[in-house]
């Protein structure tokens, strides 16, 4: 392994170092060794995180052998502490580290509980402080056995001697029955280097439950752009009058238990846990005497009858809670009761219908933020309040505005899940936000705790001077490295107007115009015809892209790219995210297709650290300036509070650069996704007119600007654009091409005959889309009738095929929610598997036959959410994929297969070895519902050849309606909580345990009105005996 002496440090490297790298690394080592901090800005595809790992475990070898040599034990080597935003992002770097020579180093990964328990009870807890809270109840108690096990399996091999990323952590835990929580805590005590979120060093409070120490060590912040936010946010809180609310709730609850049991009731004889000795009734009087004097001072508060709501300093969060008698001096006595109370309520409420201390759990966080000093002293006190004088840089706000009530289904304000006549919905609540503006507050603090040195390091920091302003510590070494590519491999161009002469602006003025969302589309159109590979187009947020999808699906515009390139749109929740990107890497090594498109926003989970290098990323066109809205009250509140410290300290950002700054450094993170190493290339397309300004130019990226060329006609752009990748093929190694793309997530489905595989759809924002079962083949011809269809405005992509989950036959003696759950989940392959040629009534198993023959696909609209494919055919090598149904009846239902005939005209594509019908579009350019196998005759033949008819009886409608509510509950669910709500199911047919049964429903269905009907509707399912006791419970727990 090649190695490089820098700054006296001999640097261990898996190849020979390019120049800007060992620049780099030259500067990380200087931090260290001078113990001093540093701000380090290099190019996104510099290699940062390889060079971050090995200079600093270089330099850290040499004083752990510096150590070893003198025979200290008093003092031991610094620890280097490597912190990114998100876990997928260190386990990125955990995946660089085992490239490097220094593998051998002790290395820690921490994570949370929700990421790390593997207690079946408390794993299965939604809510993070509830669980956080049954977790410490019973390793107190030492009832946890995976608790118990940490100090047993400790010194495995594994641990001591491999590099685990998190996902490792957790599944050797599982496999060796401990608990990976608290093992990786044990395992940071010897540690060389310890991986965390930023989150956790920012947010005291984070710090305090981690036990993370900062004395003596290097923290290193990668990614380090959001720090500012993180900063503040850690500082920043809302609560609600409703918390407040529900806080004397909580309370009450348990005073009534102190009666209970003081009266001797019935009920206190049956509780077996009783009350704790930790507080007493006077605790409870003193709590709630506390919380109705705050909830009175609160309604108190006059607020302007615009609903613009009222702003205060940050001191005047002291004054409202001081109203209460609640004080600095009190906060640790308090803060101790409502740690006790918020275990008790956990820990015994075994039915989710019970409190679990949300409410107090809410106004806990509240005091450990604003009283955040251990020791809160006077003086800091007055350092808060005197927060407008010139001298001070801490900055807190208050903000006060009237609480918007939550609406039951129908329109009705809904209230905690009680009666109307519950006093929590009695008052106008109100929103008090308490908002930290000074990223300094919490970077001042971390740097007080004693750190060696602390380096912060992005793609995207410039312009460097106010960002180290803003943060209030000395960052005396700095770097602002340029890039390792060359002129020829980056096309950079402002493209300031579209096809048609119109203006490209998305400025709030104009971002409505159809004119300008018709330009722009084009736009898009004709640059994705010439981009070969990915493409990456970024909104300024999900409005604009949402509104930009639906008037480009209307007007066919959305069908035309798709043609070449499958388009992707960037979900909002996690699973169909990941689902998403799978499909994407499909798509983009499809030698059938021109690449693929994802469309994205500025400031998401796309623009944030992903790898889009080579093809998967050839250009990125972003649509507009990302600026924050600007009438929101947080942003208002910013920009004033830079004016007031910039007019008396005379230094500092403006309001207005802030604002510009934020719009900039968003756009720099995302047109970085798109170089990622030395021989990479691609375009930067800026459609904007306003990128165009000095202003912004500025504010890009050093390595970007040198290239920036503006277009004030668009022809001549797509002419340098065609030119540029003509040339970068030419005179660059091209990637070698994969026959396969990246391994998709999938979700098993198992059946009695055979396994498949595929992989979740990326459906993304659409609302109603299908999942076709064809061949690539069919695809292919399917793409060449799009291309003869010029009014047709459907979107023919892999957004358009949904999840199709199969279900093998329930037996016609046992036709209910029960038998329909007990099937195995399998999903289907349909990128990989062909279909039958052949379909029957029971969609039994047929051999392939050579000839052709007509299988329609019809929309299913209302059907059941899946569809299984097939049987084992003669070879192990020979698969034969069929749909199947629940059972026979449910081929003539018309609520499961569709509509009962296809209308309209359809063209017959021929293709492999059937025909298939086109499916039907709608008017708004959506392909409808799940595609089914629908039989064109009502009479086949089943699998053994017996001649049978399709059989109409009253167990039509009872499987229809068992469908549908599955359908509806797995939509509903996420993976997790779907496995629960069928283990629970099938537990009530054998056990007949309706008491069980019901708790689980509940906690699904309870929290979210949404699905308070998927609760009722389940009454159906229930024996008879069961039903009358159910609306009963219905009736308590649900809003009338």
């Amino acid at each position: 392994m090649p190695e490089v002496v820098l700054q006296g440090v001999p640097v261990r490297f898996p190849f020979e170092p390019y120049d800007v790298q060992k620049t780099y690394m030259s500067k990380v080592i200087e931090c260290v060794q001078r113990g001093e901090n540093g701000i380090l800005e290099s190019p996104t595809g510099t290699g940062k995180t390889l060079c971050l790992l090995c200079s600093t475990l270089a330099w850290l070898e040499i004083k752990k052998a510096e150590h070893k040599s003198r025979l200290q034990v008093s003092n031991t080597p610094p620890k280097i502490i490597y912190s990114s935003r998100t876990h997928s992002q260190l386990s990125q770097a955990i995946s660089e580290l085992k490239r490097t020579s220094y593998s051998h180093l002790r290395v820690a990964i921490l994570g949370s509980r929700g990421q790390m328990c593997v207690h079946p009870e408390v794993s299965k807890e939604v809510n993070n402080s509830t669980k956080v809270h049954m977790c410490q109840m019973r390793v107190k108690a030492k009832t946890c056995y995976f608790h118990n096990q940490v100090d047993a399996k400790k010194d495995e091999p594994e641990l001591r001697q491999g590099i685990l990323d998190l996902e490792d952590l957790v599944k050797f835990g599982k496999k060796k029955s401990f608990c990976p929580y608290y093992m990786a805590r044990d395992l940071k005590q010897d540690a060389d280097i310890i991986f965390m979120p930023y989150n956790y060093l920012l947010d005291p409070k984070s710090r305090k439950a981690h036990a993370i120490e900062l004395q003596g060590n290097i923290i290193i912040f990668d990614e380090a752009h959001n720090v500012e936010k993180m900063c503040e946010e850690a500082a920043s809180l809302q609560i609600r009058s409703t918390d407040i609310a529900l806080c004397i709730d909580e309370v009450t609850q348990v005073m009534k238990k102190f009666q209970d049991i003081s009266e001797g009731s019935d009920i206190a004889a049956n509780d077996s846990q009783g009350l704790p000795e930790d507080f007493n009734p006077d605790d409870l009087y003193t709590l709630k005497a506390l919380f109705l004097e705050l909830e009175k001072a609160i309604d108190a508060i006059q607020l302007p009858a615009d609903g613009s709501g009222s702003t205060f300093p940050g001191s005047y969060m002291f004054e409202l809670l001081e109203k209460a008698d609640i004080t600095p001096y009190k906060k640790i006595i308090i803060l101790e009761i409502l740690d006790k109370l918020i275990q008790y309520l956990t820990t015994n409420s075994a039915s989710p219908f019970q409190r679990k201390g949300a409410g107090l759990q809410k106004f806990s966080e509240l005091l450990q933020i604003v009283f955040s000093k251990d020791k809160f002293s006077l003086e800091h006190m007055e350092f808060v309040k005197q927060c407008y004088k010139a001298s001070c840089y801490i900055f807190m706000s208050v903000h006060i505005n009237i609480e918007e009530q939550r609406k039951k289904p129908g329109g009705r304000e809904e209230g905690w899940g009680a009666p109307k006549s519950n006093p929590i919905n009695s008052k106008v609540g109100r929103v008090i936000s308490y908002w930290c503006f000074n990223p300094g507050f919490a970077m001042k603090d971390l740097s007080e705790m004693g750190v060696k040195s602390i380096i912060l390091t992005s793609g995207t920091l410039s312009p460097i001077d106010s960002f180290t302003s803003e943060l209030q510590v000395p960052f005396p070494i700095q770097l602002e490295n340029p890039h390792i590519i060359k002129r020829h491999q980056v096309w950079v161009g402002i493209v300031s107007k579209g096809p048609d002469g119109f203006s490209l602006n998305s400025s709030f003025r104009n971002r409505s115009d159809p004119r300008y969302i018709a330009s722009l589309g084009q736009t898009i159109l004709n640059f994705s015809r010439v981009i070969p590979g990915g493409l990456l187009v970024f909104f300024p947020s999900y409005s604009i892209m949402r509104f930009c999808r639906d008037e480009w699906q209307n007007s066919g515009i959305w069908s035309k790219i798709s043609i070449g390139k499958p388009i992707f749109v960037e979900p909002q929740t996690k699973e169909e995210f990941n689902s998403a990107m799978e499909e994407f890497y499909i798509k983009i090594n499809d030698p059938t297709l021109k690449g693929a498109c994802f469309m994205a926003v500025c400031r998401g989970k796309v623009s944030e650290g992903l790898d889009f290098a080579d093809r998967n990323g050839r250009a990125v066109i972003v649509t507009g300036l990302p600026y924050p809205p600007f009438k929101d009250p947080r942003v208002v509140l910013k920009q004033k509070y830079l004016e007031e410290i910039r007019t008396k300290c005379k230094q500092g950002l403006t309001g207005y650069a802030w604002y510009q700054l934020e719009a900039s450094r968003a756009v720099n993170q995302a047109i970085g996704r798109v170089i990622r190493h030395k021989d990479d290339f691609g375009a930067i397309i800026l459609c904007d007119n306003r990128f165009s300004g000095p202003d912004f130019k500025a504010q890009l990226s050093s390595w970007v600007r040198p290239h920036v060329n503006t277009y004030n006609v668009f022809g001549p752009a797509m002419r340098d654009i065609i030119q540029f990748f003509k040339n970068a093929q030419t005179l660059l190694p091209q990637p070698a091409a994969k026959n396969k793309g990246q391994p998709a997530l999938s979700v098993k489905y198992e059946t009695p005959e055979s396994t498949f595989q595929v992989p979740v759809s990326a459906h993304a924002f659409q609302a109603d889309s299908s999942r076709s079962v064809i061949s690539e083949s069919t695809k292919k011809k399917m793409t060449e009738a799009l291309r003869k269809e010029s009014d047709y405005n459907a979107v023919w992509s892999s957004m358009n095929y949904t999840k199709s989950v199969g279900r093998e036959k329930v037996s016609m003696g046992d036709n209910s929610i029960f038998s329909a759950l007990e099937q195995k989940s399998s999903v289907v392959d349909f990128n990989a598997c062909s279909v039958s040629s052949q379909c029957s009534s029971d969609y039994g198993s047929i051999k392939i036959q050579n000839k052709k023959r007509k299988i329609k696909l019809v929309p299913n609209i209302d059907s059941v959410d899946s569809a299984n494919c097939g049987e084992k055919q003669g070879s192990q090598n020979t698969m034969t994929h069929i749909l199947k149904p629940l059972n026979q009846a449910e081929s003539s239902s018309p609520d499961m297969i569709g509509s009962g005939s296809s209308s309209g005209s359809q063209d017959n594509i021929t293709c492999g070895q059937g025909e298939f019908l086109h499916p039907a579009a709608s008017i708004d350019g959506h392909v409808k519902g799940d595609v089914n196998c629908k039989p064109s005759s009502s009479r086949t033949k089943t699998s053994d050849g017996i001649s049978t008819s399709k059989k109409e009886n009253g167990d039509d409608k009872k499987l229809s309606s068992i469908a549908a509510y599955i359908k509806e509950v797995k939509s509903s669910l996420n993976k997790e909580q779907y496995a629960e709500f069928s283990a629970a199911v099938k537990s009530y047919k054998q056990k007949k345990d309706y008491e069980r049964m019901v708790d689980i429903l509940a906690s699904l269905f309870i929290d979210n009105p949404q699905y308070h009907r998927l609760f009722r509707k389940f009454e159906q399912f229930l024996n008879k005996e069961h039903r009358p006791q159910f609306q009963e419970t219905c009736s308590q727990i649900l809003p009338q």
